[in-house]
């Protein structure tokens, strides 16, 4: 199955508790499996259901601003 990862650039965070709220935002994103979020940036990976807009929407009710994304296509490896 296809994963996505979108990382995105975000502007007003200067804390822990920054990261974390976005964090807890970032769940309640349909598609979202994983983010790791840090002063500034979230690394999110999805199954493609998190449109970069569901993010940003996410991003602003926590408080800060989506400055821009860049999104990637994984493949998953077969397992042998």
């Amino acid at each position: 199955m296809p994963r996505f990862v979108t990382v995105a650039r975000i502007a007003g965070m200067r804390s822990v508790h920054c990261t974390r709220a976005v964090y807890t935002a970032l769940t309640t994103v349909a598609g979202v499996a994983t983010a790791d979020v840090a002063i500034g940036r979230a690394t999110i990976e999805h199954d493609g259901r998190a449109t970069p807009a569901a993010i940003g929407d996410a991003i602003a009710l926590a408080g800060y601003e989506l400055l821009e994304t860049s999104e990637e296509r994984q493949r998953s490896l077969p397992l042998l």
